[in-house]
């Protein structure tokens, strides 16, 4: 009779597949819980000390960690190691069942302490693993109780698996322990020394930044293409039982390689507004935003920023999506939307726009790193959340901005925070008029905002994400009807900056932050 080994923290599935087995002739091995829980239904079971004759050690530290145990996995189909096994009375084991203790959801509570932490490190149950998917030619290996019942249907029709499948099984058990192993590591390997009650930080800062980045990524969508259709894609996450960007597609076909880019870059500016916002973004780059007390204010103000960019753009708010903005899309053509949630009447509504995805992401999920590649390594840094909370703003000119431009400058500042670098961004209110980024010259960039806000620029304030380098920039703003500017300082040449904006009666402030967005 085929003999197989069950060792599981996660028990989802176990009795159903276990009565499988039974049924087909398969005689059981079990440690602790597992044993119990098969026990419970009904089951015959050998418990592993049984098999060993070596008892349960150290609180339950040691239990499978036998020769008895790793022999009977580990060996062969070969006349040599049968004999063996047999001189020595080692049942062969035939199939390894396994999950391991849940360390990531442990260390992911607050209160959670070192000790708990650390008690939570299998140890048995990887080396089961792998040395199960080591030996994969001849034993099965189960880590998923999402495998049971296509694993007791080929049992039933085939009394066996093929090597392929006991291939895939083996190559899912390894990258189950390296996922493992990561998640200790870089729990262990956080800017902390060791003390009695536990991990304590060096500092009362300490880096976000770990002295090695181990990546858990699993692929959890093919795409047709990536960029271009000669590009292969798909996209990785660190959970693949959510879906893209952590959110779920309620609506439409899969989401592409360049709308996944562009509803993340939406997704980011308007989640960080606190006034109800929305943001429309083509190629990586806001062409619209508005802030006003509903979305279907707030719309049609982003789109006549620039409505010839945003056919064809995403879409991305920062409270639900309503009837009134549904309504107010019009005949645009929008190639997904993003939003925290989805009013029943809004998808009735949208329900005929078959080619637009609607994406609903949960607002607290974005991830607190940013990383980037380039050729031999990975860039990695923090998410840019905004001014520090220490900076301070300084007006340098002999004219204060008023209120209303006070207020237009903020929700510009922050809007430009999401426009690539160089980075211009003209406003009215709480809703941008134009919007000049992408480009290596910092005055080109404000002469494309210019022209997009066309009459729109009178009046209006502008935002530039770094200093001027020379006053030709925010004097072409001025000569266009801007009356108000906010950007960095820190050029060599802020004197003749601030001296033109004296002259021309515009009122500038410097903020001392700059907010780069290659």
């Amino acid at each position: 009779m085929p003999n197989v080994l069950i060792s599981v923290s996660n028990k989802d599935g176990l009795i159903e597949f276990a009565t499988t087995l039974a049924y087909l002739g398969w005689e059981f091995i079990a440690s602790g819980g597992s044993a119990n829980a098969l026990r419970d239904a009904g089951l015959t079971v050998s418990d592993v000390a049984d098999v060993t004759n070596s008892p349960e050690m150290l609180g339950g530290r040691v239990k499978t960690l036998h020769p008895k145990i790793h022999g009977g996995i580990l060996a062969r189909a070969t006349p040599e190691d049968k004999a063996e096994l047999a001189a020595h009375q080692i049942p062969q084991i035939d199939l390894v069942v396994c999950n391991l203790y849940p360390f990531q959801e442990t260390v992911s509570k607050p209160e959670v302490t070192f000790a708990e932490a650390i008690e939570h490190i299998d140890i048995g149950g990887v080396t089961l693993l792998r040395a199960a998917a080591k030996n994969f030619t001849r034993v099965i290996v189960i880590c998923d109780p999402a495998d049971y019942n296509n694993i007791a249907e080929d049992l039933k029709m085939h009394g066996s698996l093929s090597q392929n499948q006991r291939a895939k099984l083996a190559r899912k058990a390894f990258n189950h322990v390296a996922q493992y192993d990561i998640h200790i590591s870089n729990y262990l390997s956080k800017d902390s020394t060791l003390t009695d009650t536990g991990l304590t930080a060096l500092s009362n800062t300490p880096s976000e930044l770990p002295p090695m980045l181990k990546m858990d990524l699993v692929k959890v969508q093919e795409m047709r293409y990536g960029e271009n259709p000669h590009q292969e894609a798909a996209l990785y996450a660190t959970d693949n039982n959510v879906g893209p960007l952590g959110g779920v597609l309620l609506q439409g076909k899969p989401l592409s390689y360049n709308n996944l880019l562009d509803i993340d870059a939406a997704w980011r500016a308007a989640q960080s507004f606190e006034e109800v916002s929305v943001v429309i973004v083509k190629h990586l780059s806001p062409c619209g935003l508005a802030s006003a007390n509903t979305l279907g204010e707030a719309f049609p103000l982003a789109l006549a920023s620039d409505p010839v960019s945003a056919f064809g753009g995403v879409i991305a708010v920062n409270r639900t999506f309503g009837e009134s903005i549904a309504q107010k899309l019009g005949d645009l053509f929008v190639e997904a939307i993003a939003a925290p949630a989805f009013s029943e009447r809004a998808r009735e509504i949208l329900a005929s726009r078959k080619n637009c995805r609607l994406l609903e992401i949960d607002p607290t999920g974005l991830a607190g790193l940013e990383l980037r590649s380039i050729a031999g390594g990975v860039l990695v840094q923090q998410r840019d959340y905004g001014d520090p909370t220490d900076a301070t703003w300084e007006v340098v000119t002999k004219r204060e901005p008023t209120a209303e431009e006070t207020a237009a400058l903020k929700f510009a500042w922050k809007a430009s925070q999401h426009v690539k670098s160089n980075a211009i961004v003209l406003a009215n209110g709480m809703a941008t008029v134009g919007i000049g980024g992408g480009l290596p010259s910092r005055v080109d960039a404000v002469k494309l905002a210019v022209a997009k806000a066309g009459d729109k620029a009178k009046g209006a304030v502008l935002a530039s994400d770094a200093f001027f380098p020379f006053s030709d920039g925010p004097e072409a703003a001025a000569a266009a009807g801007v009356t108000a500017i906010i950007q960095p300082g820190g050029s060599v040449r802020d004197k003749e900056t601030i001296e033109a904006m004296n002259r021309l009666n515009v009122a500038m402030i410097f903020t001392g932050v700059r907010h780069f967005r290659h």
